[in-house]
């Protein structure tokens, strides 16, 4: 048996990270048994499917690394197979249209509701005559269509997450609606647990991974697999993603669609490492740095928690850094560009282009997120400083404007300048002005970079000297201390 897995999203929204993970499950567990991974789109709710959600949606995937082999298939385009099943079952007398009215129904609610009863629909025009018929379409009532739901029906399953399900007929709320009202003898959109089951039986999907919300769902849908004479797939219900409450993520706790991850400065590589450890554990427990590719050479179901899994904000942070710190220079520079142009720094990434690798160099141990460049750098695209009390403290010692005033005469004789000559300097000016090297090296950094703390002086030097700016940055310093 090919191993055929789907994932499904809605286009009713941006791209969720608790989808995101589901599909990082259901590649994980094709690419593991060399399977196939298909895109399905279900856009059968018209009225809130927008184009924009699907595009975001596809990029989301593509930026994960996530690839389909087949796909995406848009459930909008398929409605006339959701009406022939339906109308096959209408033929095999498991389904039937039913008239009740909203204000029938909220009736029905209300009376359960007095008597502290679940929920559920009473099946009250499952056996309706010709006759009754026609005289709720004469009352113009246009029915819906409902699927029989046998009230002392075990249904039983081996979840591959959480082992044996059992759930009973009687708790499923009644004969389940699977196509919304229509005018008489039409059948009207069909609803997402009957197109969900006549889509995986066309695909020829073998296991269904979804979030454990499905549960109630997959107890429907086995019924309607086996009403259609269909096998049944294995399901594997994956634990829910909580906030640190321990209550489901949701956009009341900020971020949740991947196109904002990766807006805030999070690199796929991370996200998607993240993902798998959101209710997964590999079997090395202590490897927690690890490409898709890896993870889906050991990723089963048996290391799948049934617990949800709590969102942590610091362990993705410190995931992001770690790639982060990995990368070139030159890959680098790519990824920070478009984050260094909205802060409206002048760059040109072709022909400065060494200049901002080498800049990436000296930052890069120190990112955490893309955007935390934009402050670290700032000093290295403005043409002055701003001193902070730090580092006019530091220049106000005793003989640390001399310093300044040394290493500016020594600026002046030295015509090829590279980190070698800046050490040299130092040690020249530590030796002519008989001090200790901290004085030197903690003055000339609150003049370059106006503060005593950032990045690697010797290499911060090189970077502004190449812009011509380490001397007026000195004299600069020089020039409000003594105002």
């Amino acid at each position: 048996m090919t191993v055929r897995v789907r994932i499904a999203p809605s286009p009713t929204g941006n791209f969720h990270i608790g989808t995101a993970r589901t599909a990082v499950f259901n590649w994980l567990f094709a690419r593991h048994h060399g399977g196939q991974f298909i895109l399905r789109i279900e856009d059968t709710d018209q009225t809130r499917s927008r184009p924009e959600y699907t595009q975001n949606i596809l990029e989301g995937l593509t930026w994960l690394g996530l690839n389909w082999d087949e796909g995406p298939v848009f459930q909008s385009k398929r409605f006339d197979l959701y009406h022939h099943t339906i109308q096959t079952l209408l033929d095999n007398g498991l389904a039937y249209y039913c008239y009740t009215t909203e204000a029938e129904l909220k009736a029905l609610r209300d009376a359960q509701k007095a008597r502290k009863e679940a929920p559920r629909y009473d099946n009250r025009h499952r056996n309706l005559t010709p006759e009754q018929r026609s005289a709720f379409e004469a009352e113009g009532r246009q029915p819906v269509i409902r699927f029989k739901i046998d009230d002392n029906r075990e249904i039983v399953w081996n979840d591959l997450v959480r082992g044996k399900l059992t759930w009973k007929g009687s708790d499923l709320g009644g004969d389940m609606v699977i196509a919304r009202a229509a005018s008489q003898g039409e059948i009207g959109q069909p609803l997402y647990n009957l197109a969900v089951v006549v889509d995986d039986m066309d695909m020829k999907i073998t296991h269904v991974i979804r979030g454990e919300d499905h549960i109630a769902n997959t107890a429907k849908q086995i019924l309607l697999y086996e009403a259609l004479g269909a096998t049944v797939p294995e399901f594997a219900h994956t634990p829910l993603i909580l906030n640190p409450q321990g209550q489901k993520l949701s956009k009341r706790d900020g971020v949740t669609s991947i196109s904002e991850f990766q807006n805030m400065g999070f690199v796929p590589e991370a996200m998607a490492n993240y993902m798998t450890l959101l209710g997964w554990s590999p079997p090395e427990s202590t490897q927690e740095i690890f490409t898709l590719d890896e993870a889906a050479q050991a990723f089963s179901f048996d290391r799948v928690n049934k617990a949800g899994a709590k969102f942590d904000w610091d362990k993705l942070n410190w995931l992001n850094s770690q790639y982060l710190h990995k990368k070139s220079p030159s890959e680098l520079v790519e990824l920070l560009i478009p984050y260094w142009q909205e802060a409206g720094y002048k760059i040109d990434p072709e022909n400065n282009r060494p200049w901002l690798e080498r800049l990436a160099a000296v930052i890069g141990p120190s990112l955490t997120r893309l955007p935390d460049a934009v402050e670290m750098t700032r000093l290295f695209f403005t043409d002055s400083v701003e001193l902070t009390p730090d580092a006019i403290e530091q220049l106000k010692k005793e003989g640390a404007t001399d310093v300044l005033n040394a290493v500016l005469e020594a600026l002046d004789n030295t015509p090829e300048f590279s980190a070698e000559t800046a050490g040299q300097i130092i040690k020249q000016v530590t030796k002519q002005q008989k001090v200790k090297k901290g004085l030197v090296m903690r003055s000339l950094r609150a003049g370059l970079t106006g503060d005593v703390h950032g990045p690697d002086l010797m290499e911060s030097w090189v970077l502004l000297h190449q812009k011509g700016q380490d001397k007026s940055r000195l004299q600069q310093a020089l020039s409000k201390v003594s105002s």
